[in-house]
């Protein structure tokens, strides 16, 4: 079956990533075997009593947060077939427009790109199978306040791993969970996806440059470069195509507003900021570039300790706009240091939180390339080709999953994604004693996040339905404006589902 064909090129993948990039769980972890056989944990589930019949089933979509809404959105945009008769040609229906969807964002855990680095790639990997559980159980929380679960969700009849890192170090430890829960549903992932769509912009002997602009745990675990060369290999390319990575250190958690990152009401700089800064050791902000970084000062975007830039001993990204310009200039940097290096003519956006970012990534590549030094020299023009092919991965997913949803049969005859997707959002469980939040605010420390260990069968986390109280309000005019119908799909879920009219008027989604 296709969708098998897809899982195993994966697998392949995974496996071919070596020590130093992607570590398998060593043993099965004990969650497996709290979610297959423990009858008394909240994470167990039966499989034998699952649906047999899978095609009025919603399709699950996860991420580590709010970025894998882009993926979702360009399955909700997807039209590239014919409904009556599933030929290959648009016909102006979306494409999956009798499917439900159900979106789980593990907020509470992201972003899943700094685990590799906290040396806690077991305790992702739980992670990853709690998502996993999640959408395959019908249990969720009306709340972050409720002490029971509700039991009245759908399980999916497919997965989207919309999230690069949870594909790149999860991947294989999944399929493997999967095959002992006997259920026979797809899995689809976005590296090997956006891998072809990227090389099926150049011509066989074209040459160029590839950026992958991705986490730091994604970049870390070599899957996009791995996955682009195997690709190379096998479709022929004779061209000389070179890839570059740059890990955007700060942007997912500055599109989600975490406040290690980034804090709009801060108005200095402060002690709990973890971004890049003057001194920072692996993240420097270069002060004989700040005049090509060309940061943007309003309004708090950047924080320093003086009034005049130039006297600043402490300097604060502190906008999503001020973190795509320090790495497109520390990325063009580490090109224009490269001898031989050919001019950049794809950038593949290797994290679902950076296609909102789209805007900047363009308007910051103009002025690099118009960026003159003090020589009258253009500094980085022969760089950037006349045009650079910004790549999201979302709707090479999209026609991954079309296709293994057809081989299967499995298309929904029935659905309405616009009146049945769901929606739902990790929360620190505070009924959990051993939780540690953050003063008064309901997030974990930045220690307690990375400071668990894996194999500690707990609750961490309560998931719960979208609403006003756990999606700010600059997220949601970031939905509206980027993503216009699915946040259609998350307004009809808070407004009018039956699982949110519990809800009191002022917490929905408007």
């Amino acid at each position: 079956m296709k969708h098998l064909t897809i899982l195993n090129g994966l697998a392949i993948f995974a496996l071919s990533l070596g020590s130093t990039c992607y570590v398998q769980a060593q043993s099965p972890l004990k969650i497996e075997e709290a979610i297959l056989k423990d009858q008394k944990n909240f994470y167990y589930v039966d499989f034998k009593k699952y649906p047999k019949s899978l095609n009025n089933l919603p399709i699950g979509v996860f991420d580590s947060g709010t970025g894998g809404l882009t993926v979702l959105d360009a399955l909700v945009n997807f039209d590239e077939h014919n409904n009556q008769s599933r030929s290959k040609e648009k016909d102006g229906l979306l494409d999956f427009k009798q499917e439900n969807f159900i979106y789980l964002a593990d907020q509470a855990n992201m972003p899943y790109g700094n685990y590799h680095a906290a040396q806690k790639d077991e305790l992702l990997i739980e992670h990853i199978i709690k998502d996993f559980q999640f959408l395959l159980s019908n249990k969720y929380y009306p709340n972050y306040q409720s002490a029971k679960f509700n039991k009245d969700k759908e399980k999916v009849k497919a997965i989207v791993i919309a999230c690069n890192t949870a594909t790149a170090y999860g991947y294989k430890d999944a399929e493997a969970f999967m095959k002992k829960t006997n259920l026979d549903i797809p899995v689809i992932g976005v590296i090997n996806a956006a891998a072809r769509g990227t090389l099926a912009l150049f011509d066989k002997e074209e040459s160029g440059s590839i950026a992958v602009f991705a986490t730091v745990g994604t970049i870390a675990s070599g899957g996009y470069e791995r996955t682009l060369r195997e690709q190379i290999a096998k479709t022929g390319h004779t061209g000389d195509l070179q890839i570059f990575n740059q890990g955007g250190h700060g942007v997912a958690e500055a599109v989600d507003e975490e406040p290690d990152f980034i804090k709009t009401s801060a108005n200095a700089p402060r002690a709990d900021y973890r971004g890049p800064s003057l001194d920072s050791k692996d993240y420097k902000i270069d002060r004989t570039l700040l005049d090509i970084y060309n940061f943007n000062f309003d309004k708090n975007q950047m924080l320093c300790d003086s009034k005049d830039t130039e006297d600043c001993t402490m300097m604060q990204i502190n906008s999503s706009e001020n973190y795509i310009r320090y790495h497109l200039v520390s990325l063009l940097e580490q090109m224009r240091k490269t001898e031989g290096a050919k001019p950049l003519k794809a950038m593949v956006l290797g994290c679902t939180h950076y296609p909102y970012l789209v805007k900047e990534i363009n308007q910051v590549l103009g002025e690099l390339k118009e960026y003159k030094g003090n020589d009258g020299e253009y500094k980085y023009r022969a760089l950037i080709d006349n045009e650079v092919h910004i790549i999201d991965p979302s709707v090479f997913v999209a026609r991954e999953l079309y296709e293994a949803l057809e081989e299967q049969e499995l298309f929904n005859s029935k659905g309405d994604m616009l009146k049945n997707s769901e929606f739902y959002i990790s929360v620190p469980n505070q009924d959990n004693k051993s939780v540690q939040l953050e003063g008064g605010e309901a997030r974990f420390t930045y220690d307690y996040k990375y400071g668990r260990t894996e194999n500690e069968i707990q609750e961490y986390v309560k998931v719960v339905p979208f609403d006003r109280g756990n999606i700010s309000d600059m997220t949601l005019e970031r939905f509206k404006s980027v993503i216009p119908n699915t946040y259609q799909l998350m307004r009809n879920f808070s407004n009018g589902n039956s699982k949110m009219k519990r809800h009191a008027e002022e917490i929905r989604i408007k």
